[in-house]
């Protein structure tokens, strides 16, 4: 299995999946279809399906292009919202795309019909892969927009209960920005300081900071360490649900108490992932 990070509009990620013995793929939360088609092109496989995440325009606006482009294509997300859907996945479904397994995580939260994607081979040594789009980001989470703190609290602590090997890929690069939160939540957390200070030299060099694993979320992301005593203690809550929302909270207040942040460049067409070959974190 081959991931494809492909940077588009200001701060997303759409993915392309490459199963590399079929030469089958998949694409993933696709907002420029022609870019994804000269990747598709480029790499010589044959795209058999689309995987959306949810609703929102800068995940599906590129569905309706790209399958008059590519007539037959499967639109596949959990939400009849999502542009030419054409068919409605169920939470625990599962997939196959050659060797690839995809299984259907339901996620509300950010949306009420938010799905992530858990993608495996069978005797494979490369780590599995989550596709989270806007519920789970590198050291943070999406917005609660369409449910409760509640249901996103479960949503997290679903994607939480999966290897810690995983390698997360999300839909936005929201890391340095999400690292400095961090950081302020746990001042004293080396593990959030070293994350950062690698996340600032990943912007300066104009490369992605995506994948990163959910091990290493469990150690530096506020929003999957609620049952955390420094996380309790900075929010003042107990309950892992009230801990969420506390943070939700806090993270809007540092949002409008912060300098304006340009959004990182995006000079890379698309940066190659094999899933176990990122590049050390120092």
């Amino acid at each position: 299995m081959k991931v494809k990070v492909i940077p588009v509009l200001e701060d997303n990620y759409m993915y392309l999946v490459i199963e590399e013995i079929t030469r089958e793929a998949v694409a993933v939360d696709v907002a420029v279809p022609k870019r994804l088609l000269e990747i598709v092109g480029r790499e010589g496989v044959s795209l058999t399906a689309v995987l959306t995440t949810h609703h929102h325009w800068d995940h599906a606006r590129g569905n309706p292009e790209l399958a008059r482009l590519r007539p037959g294509l499967a639109v596949l997300g959990a939400d009849e919202r999502i542009f030419s859907l054409t068919r409605r996945l169920a939470h625990g479904e599962e997939l196959r795309f050659g060797a690839i397994h995809v299984r259907c995580l339901l996620t509300p939260g950010h949306t009420s019909g938010h799905m992530s994607y858990f993608l495996w081979e069978d005797d494979c040594p490369d780590p599995p892969a989550l596709f989270s789009g806007d519920a789970l980001s590198v050291a943070g989470c999406g917005s609660c927009l369409e449910g409760s703190t509640q249901q996103m609290y479960q949503s997290l602590a679903e994607l939480g209960t999966l290897p810690p090997e995983t390698k997360v890929f999300c839909g936005h690069e929201h890391t340095l920005s999400n690292l400095e939160f961090a950081q302020k939540v746990e001042p004293c957390n080396d593990h959030v300081r070293a994350k950062l200070s690698w996340a600032k030299k990943r912007d300066e060099d104009d490369v992605p900071t995506v994948p990163s694993t959910l091990g290493e979320e469990r150690l530096y992301n506020p929003f999957l360490r609620v049952a955390e005593e420094p996380v309790r203690k900075f929010t003042g809550k107990a309950v892992p649900a009230d801990v969420l929302e506390a943070l939700y909270k806090e993270r809007a207040r540092f949002e409008q108490a912060g300098e304006p942040r340009q959004p990182q460049a995006r000079a890379l067409l698309a940066l190659q992932w094999g899933l176990l070959s990122a590049a050390p974190q120092e």
